[in-house]
């Protein structure tokens, strides 16, 4: 195996680097552009114990919990994961590691499936924790090798900080042999490890000593590589960013840096001093530039280049070198297409009820959010994991009961073990008053069908206890729980009446599994022309399988139709009709 080169996904290839490394337990909360690290890492199972945990705190402590014990351990989320296990985050750096621990936390430039575009580095630098970045796959195994060695040399947890664009790229990867790492015999360490503020006061001046060692390395540390050519230009640049770079400036002098945080001082003023004009090219907030900057040394960065977004190899020809390079569009009149619901999907269904009765939604992160777009048009907030709940709650102790009985509050059914079950504790516990929806379509469906606590299968494919959400929300005191089929759309509507106008908390379970969940062939609808009266009823839900021909009559497209039967509780006149599985 050792040598073979292969072509390997960003996330891909940090599997293979955590296993090349010797860790010994992952654990993750699945956010694009993070969710694939721990589902290529289930292939190593045999050596690396791995785990979807129910929220980023709680896979972060058990990461944390694994490098206490001597191991070396991997933790992995999205950006804003890491705003949810910023408590251990921050308590882990002042503590340190006993086995190597690393953060892999996983930006998005340009908002591709976030709901903001906050810089890693920002966090980790208030969080004092190191910051490793790679541009490519190869650099994403190995630097990730080398993060575990620099982890125990320098007694910190490091944030292994990557991009959508390096997560889901491909390039050449050379594979090497697991390292069988000896783990660290556990030793009693009252003063690092129990954060009270006396132990916590020294070691924040131990991390600071630490921290400062680490930037004095970085110096001449192998990630931080100089490439001089002509000294006209010079681009000190990280990440994804360095090979656009390359593209746009191939005779540029190049810092290319690997350790972000701390930054090597002694090397980056030898670079500055050796160019004619320094540009910092880095994607988002203005981490290098700002401290560059604060040493008095000369350089151009966010005074011409966006906070905002990806950049890219033609924007960089068009700022530093005025070339403006000409970007042909393939087809003039594409139509505008927004993102929907997937045919057959329990959410549409739901949505189209509450549009119906005129309810307001307090929204989610997950496929749902997807009702905020016409014509649904029900969701009308998201904030982040577990929100709605919490939010709803707070419309009613702002504007009273009578206020939210036009609301609801929607929820996934991961999303509801990651945070949502929390808020609605606070409900409990506070007298709250509000009907919270929660969609269990047995998935964590946005991020591509992973399991949680409540589907009866780990990550790594063994059979366990399937958490019970009815059980679970009754056992916090709620008297209105109510679970139904989400196509029971007249069952639903009633249901829906009765409870937001009761003035106490209602729960309704919507359990539909996922569409995408059933593999074969599915049973489908079809209509009648004769039949259809062309009224437009069974359109209104959306469903990208349905459309209307020129003479206005319902047809559907039998090769996306899923056999919901949403169409047919629609239609009043029977023109809508069953296809069993496997007929035509």
């Amino acid at each position: 195996m050792s040598g073979k080169k292969v072509i390997m996904l960003g996330n891909e290839a940090i599997a293979r680097g955590a296993y090349e490394a010797g860790v010994k337990v992952s654990s993750a909360y699945p956010g694009t552009p993070s969710t694939e690290v721990s589902e290529y890492m289930v292939q190593y199972k045999d050596d690396v114990y791995c785990e979807w945990a129910p929220n980023e705190k709680v896979a972060a402590e058990v990461a944390i919990g694994a490098s206490l014990a001597g191991e070396r351990a991997l933790v992995c989320m999205k950006h804003v994961g890491f705003n949810v296990a910023a408590d251990p985050a921050y308590s882990v750096s002042y503590m340190g590691v006993g086995g190597g621990l690393i953060f892999m936390v996983a930006d998005d430039p340009g908002l591709y499936s976030s709901q903001n575009e906050q810089d890693t580095r920002m966090v980790a630098r208030a969080a004092k924790l190191p910051v490793i970045e790679p541009a490519n796959s190869q650099e994403a195994k190995e630097f990730l090798k080398a993060a575990y060695d620099l982890s125990e040399e320098f007694d910190r947890p490091i944030v292994f900080r990557t991009t959508t664009r390096l997560a889901h790229s491909q390039s050449f990867v050379e594979l090497d042999e697991r390292a069988e790492k000896e783990g660290k015999a556990y030793e009693k360490d009252v003063r690092k490890n129990v954060l009270m503020p006396a132990n916590a006061k020294g070691r924040h001046t131990v991390i600071e000593k630490e921290m400062a060692r680490l930037a004095e390395a970085a110096n001449s540390l192998p990630m931080n590589k100089v490439e001089m050519k002509d000294t006209k230009i010079g681009v000190i640049t990280s990440g994804i960013p360095y090979l656009y770079v390359k593209e746009a400036l191939p005779e540029a002098s190049v810092l290319k840096l690997g350790l972000v945080n701390p930054l090597p001082k002694e090397l980056i003023a030898d670079f500055a001093s050796k160019v004619d004009e320094l540009y910092i090219i880095e994607e988002l907030d203005p981490v290098i530039e700002d401290q560059i900057k604060a040493w008095g040394i000369p350089c151009k960065g966010k005074d011409l280049f966006s906070v905002e977004g990806e950049y890219s190899a033609n924007m960089l020809k068009k700022v530093i070198l005025g070339e403006e390079t000409e970007v042909k569009v393939a087809a003039e009149n594409v139509p505008n297409r927004p993102p929907i619901l997937c045919p057959g999907c329990p959410h549409r269904s739901v949505y189209h009820v509450l549009n119906k009765l005129g309810i307001h939604a307090a929204g989610d992160i997950g496929c749902y959010t997807l009702g905020a777009v016409p014509p649904l048009s029900v969701v009308d907030t998201t904030i982040c994991m577990g929100a709605s709940i919490s939010s709803l709650h707070g419309m009613e102790k702002a504007k009273g009961k009578e206020y939210i009985k036009n609301w609801v509050a929607v929820i996934g059914d991961s999303t509801f073990l990651h945070t949502g079950v929390n808020s609605l504790m606070n409900m409990v516990y506070n007298n709250g008053t509000g009907t919270v929806m929660i969609l269990d379509n047995s998935t964590t469906g946005m991020t591509g069908h992973q399991d949680h606590a409540a589907t009866g299968k780990t990550l790594q494919g063994d059979d366990t206890y399937a958490i019970n959400i009815m059980g679970l929300v009754k056992s916090l005191g709620i008297k209105n729980v109510q679970e139904i089929n989400a196509f029971d759309i007249e069952g639903l509507e009633k249901l829906v009446k009765e409870e937001v106008a009761k003035d106490e908390i209602s729960v309704i379970i919507t359990k539909s599994p996922c569409v995408l969940l059933t593999k074969g062939a599915k049973p489908f609808y079809r209509v009648d022309a004769d039949k259809c009266k062309k009224c437009g009823m069974c359109l209104k839900p959306a469903c990208p399988a349905m459309e209307k021909l020129a003479d206005k009559t319902a047809y559907i497209d039998t090769t996306m139709c899923t056999g919901c039967g949403l169409c047919d509780s629609l239609c009043k006149f029977g023109a809508i009709e069953f296809v069993k599985a496997g007929e035509r």
